[in-house]
Formats: C-alpha cells, structure tokens, sequence
C-alpha cells in the first residue's frame, strides 16, 4: 500500500507515436441503473466501467482480502469512505460469484482516531487454528497494516501487521485485542502489506511482508495466525531500482507446463516507480521454495533495464496485483488495480476514482527455455463472453490502408478476438473507441520493424488530465508461424490486450467521448490479413 505523499521520482519509458488532436469529450448527466444517488453536473457516467468493478463513490486503490469463500468471491480493496481522494484508508468490500458481476457492500473495516487500515489479506482458517471462531463456525480472517496516529501508543506514521477476524462470513469484523501480532524492533514507517496463505508442505501459515523502502520482502511462519516466526528475507544483491517502493508481495506454487510434479514458485513484488511502463507496475520472480527461504532461479544484473525483468502486465494501469487465497480447484487468480500512482489522484473520473483489472488465472508455462506467466481472462469472463452474441469474419485481407467493420462490431464494451498475419505490412492492427472521422481512438497493432506489440493511446480521448499519462507502450513479441493472436477487452475506460493466448498483457486506461465506439483494423505499408476476427458486447 503506497502512501502517495511520499516524494518520488518519476521515470516513464513510454513515448507517443501519434500528434494528438485536440477533442472536446462529452460529459452527460446520465446514472448508470446500478447507481442511486443523484447526479451533479461533474458526474462522468460514460466512464464507469461495465466489465470491471469500481465503487458506487469515493476513491479506491490496491485489493486486499482477496479471498474465496461459501460460493463467494470477496474483495476488499483500500478506500476513502469520505472523498474522492486517497485518504483514511478503510477497507471497502465488494463479492461476486462469478468475478464479473460485483456486489458493493458495507465498508468492512474504517479508519478511526489512531489507526488507518493499510493492505493486507484475508484467509479461512477452516481448521480454527486461531481459535477466534468455533469448530463449526470457523472464522475468516485478516492480517493488515495499521498506520499509527498519535494517541495511538506508537509513534505517528509506524507501521505494524495488525489481526482481525469476522464469525459471520465477512459481513463484520473485530479487532483482535492484542494489536499488532506482528512489528519490527526498532518499529519501522515502511512495514506493510501482510499477504498470508496455508503451506501445506510444513503445516503452518506462511506470510509475505514488505519493508518498502529497503527494498526486502520478509517471510514468517505461524501455527495460529497469532505468533509469528520470522523465516528469512528475500531482496536483490544490488537492487537496480533505488528510490522506488516494493509494495503488496506474493508468493505461491505453480505447476510447470501443467506438470503437477515440476513444482515452481512465484513471487510478486509491486514496484513504484521503475515499472516497464512507467511508475508503478507488478515485477514477478520464478523460483524454489524450501519452506524458509525463496530463491529466484534468474535475475536480471543491477545494471539491467527494466525490460529485462518479468512482468505480469507490460501496460501503465495493473498494480498491486495478488492472488485469491482458497480459491477453487487451487487456481492461481489475480486482480490488480487499474491505475497508475503516476496520475491516479488526477484520473478525471467522478464521483469515484479507482478500478479494477478483470480477475485473471495465471498459469507457468516454458518459453524461449524460461518459465514465464500466463496471464489470461477468468474462465468465468470467458463464459459470459461465449452467451453473448458475437458476430464474426472469416478473414478479410487489407493493404495499406483502414477499413471500418460492420456496424454491429462497434461498441463501447466488447470483447474483440483476432489473428493477424501482417505479411508484408510495416504495421498492422485494430482501433477500438475510435471516432467517426478516423482521428481518434486506442491503436492496439504489430510493428514488424521492431517485432513488437503496440498500444498507442495518445489519441485515445481525454488525455490532458496528467503530464505523466504515458502515451505508448511497446511489448517484444516475436511473431509464432508470421501470426499473433490477440483478445482485447473494451471496457468504457480501459482496454486490456492478451496476446498470444496469454503470454503478454497489456492494461491501460482510456478516457474516450461517449460516441466514438468505432472498430477498425489497419495495415500501413503494404498487405495484411485479418482471420477468425469475432467480436462479443459481453455484460
């Protein structure tokens, strides 16, 4: 959990291919049905996401708890119960049963007069090994950060692991009495971000913390959730990255290639800045786990860009990523935040501020000769897509030039499925949220100069809101058999490209006009093929 009033260097690799012309956006009064309060004239109901969940009002950032439970998804996330700015971190909650279709409910746990509620998670302690519920009413419970305020009997702005735990499925919470379970010695302002899960290999609860600024993610053990044993630290031998935080770690085990019995581990570790694209973004680690300690198998030298470390997302908007702990069939799903700490006090979005990514399923597959992630949609967004109506072209060939797809492939949230062959094109791809005049919209194309994915939202709307709003941003991605696969999610403020069934990822926001929903593919310089284009309006 990033504290924004921390000074920071800012550091964007990211340039713009396009000169932008300058728009107007529309902004109506409209209410989207799922809201109940009344509109004011600076509401921007053509942003509020379909597909992803955002809160009803106030600002919202990382996800916490994440957590699976009696048929329910519950996700708690940091939240402002008083503004549209970050502040009086509290966790807010919201479930689902299917990780699409989101219920807000009540603010689980709320700052008070000595305490804000910083990250952490959520476990089932089906086993009652906490003994803060019964054998037959075992509890649901969270380990997060408090951030000391005066009064509080630690020094304003400490940072310590505090417990709470709810008896009636996460509808309430209660503080466990002997706050913080776990501090350092000397009390440090940078110790957060408690991520808990069960190793089943040693029997014990194993958690991941961070010291933000010193760059160390701090691994502990415990047999009731309660008292904690410090097992060991993971960090870099020289981190390449300094002046940056690492936030909201991670780790868990992943068969290799399927293989149940070629076990790896994965380790998160949220950065900001430094990330691929600039400011914040989500670094992943591939590795052994002996129980004590994680020991990642490469890693790139101190002196290395950051391309030539792993990413979950290669886009400006995907942070604070984590896992959904019992989560069914032991699947490793993910959701991060959509947005940026580069400019996310400045997203022009009202009366909330924050979204989430789609709910992900990562899976470890061997690549170039390396483990890397997966990254694709969560099978149940995948269902919801197959219901929908969808149309569909067969192929469709075009050569140095843009060509509009039928009226009915247009739209403001849809899911676009695609192969290109781009031949003998210097660049080809598709637009999505473009305007009738072809001047605007988010180019999502293969540049066969530098045998890259591209995603150009430099002319994508409202992009004026930040300086630091990156403008492109670029994927190495050799072609497989001179063809890429693409799914593009469109959602009314972002998009999220999953190339080569899952291999890279890409997460940005968008800010377009109401009614530029256009979608286009293109080829410039020459000849390309479009194949098996099928375009859905999943809700």
């Amino acid at each position: 959990m990033h504290d924004p009033q921390r000074p920071m260097f800012f550091r964007s690799r990211t340039l713009s291919s396009w000169l932008f012309t300058a728009l107007a956006t529309t902004v109506t009064a409209c209410v989207p049905p799922s809201t109940s309060f009344a509109a004011s004239a600076t509401d921007t109901p053509q942003w509020r996401s379909t597909l992803h969940y955002t809160p009803e009002r106030n600002w919202m950032n990382d996800p916490n708890g994440l957590v699976y439970y009696k048929g329910l998804y519950h996700l708690f996330y940091q939240y402002n119960p008083h503004g549209n700015f970050w502040g009086d971190m509290s966790w807010g909650h919201a479930t689902s049963r299917d990780l699409v279709h989101w219920e807000e409910q009540a603010v689980a746990m709320r700052a008070n007069r000595t305490e804000e509620v910083f990250s952490g998670s959520v476990v089932a302690d089906t086993r009652n090994t906490s003994g803060l519920g019964t054998a037959n009413a075992p509890p649901l419970v969270a380990l997060y950060t408090s951030v000391y305020k005066a009064g509080s009997g630690h020094e304003p702005g400490v940072q310590a692991q505090s417990l709470a735990y709810s008896t009636d499925d996460g509808k309430t919470w209660q503080q466990y009495v002997h706050n913080p379970v776990l501090t350092l010695n000397p009390e440090s302002h940078h110790f957060r971000d408690p991520k808990v899960s069960w190793y089943a290999s040693g029997g014990y609860w194993l958690m991941t913390a961070v010291v933000a600024d010193a760059h160390v993610v701090k691994l502990y053990r415990s047999d009731n959730l309660v008292d904690w044993t410090f097992l060991s630290d993971f960090t870099l031998p020289d981190v390449p990255h300094r002046g940056a935080l690492w936030e909201m770690p991670d780790l868990f085990a992943l068969a290799l290639d399927g293989d149940p019995t070629r076990q790896k581990w994965v380790m998160i570790v949220n950065v900001n800045p430094w990330s691929i694209a600039g400011g914040s973004g989500a670094m992943y680690f591939v590795g052994q786990f002996d129980g004590t300690r994680f020991v990642p198998d490469d890693v790139a030298s101190a002196s290395s860009d950051p391309a030539q470390y792993q990413w979950l997302d290669h886009g400006a908007d995907y942070y604070a990523a984590g896992t959904f702990s019992n989560a069914p069939a032991g699947k490793a799903l993910t959701i991060g935040w959509m947005s940026n700490w580069d400019y996310a006090s400045h997203v022009p979005t009202s009366p909330w501020r924050g979204a989430m990514a789609l709910p992900r399923e990562l899976s470890l597959k061997t690549i170039d000769g390396k483990p890397q992630l997966m990254s694709t949609p969560a099978q149940s967004y995948e269902s919801l897509v197959r219901r929908s109506a969808g149309r569909r072209i067969k192929a469709l060939e075009v050569s140095s030039a843009m060509r509009d797809l039928a009226p009915l492939m247009h739209g403001a949230v849809q899911n676009i499925e695609l192969t290109i062959r781009p031949g003998t094109a210097q660049r080809a791809g598709l637009i999505v949220r473009g305007s009738a005049t072809g001047d605007t919209g988010t180019r999502i194309y293969y540049d066969a100069r530098k045998q890259a994915l591209v995603v150009d939202r430099s002319r994508s709307g409202n992009i004026w809101f930040s300086d630091a709003f990156s403008k492109e941003h670029i994927v190495d991605l050799p072609l497989r058999d001179g063809k890429l696969h693409l799914q593009v999610v469109v959602d009314r403020n972002s998009v999220e490209v999953f190339a080569d069934h899952g291999r890279t990822a890409v997460t940005d926001l968008i800010f377009p006009s109401i009614d530029h929903d256009r979608t286009r593919v293109f080829a410039e310089d020459g000849d390309a093929m479009f194949s098996d284009i099928a375009v859905a309006n999943p809700r």
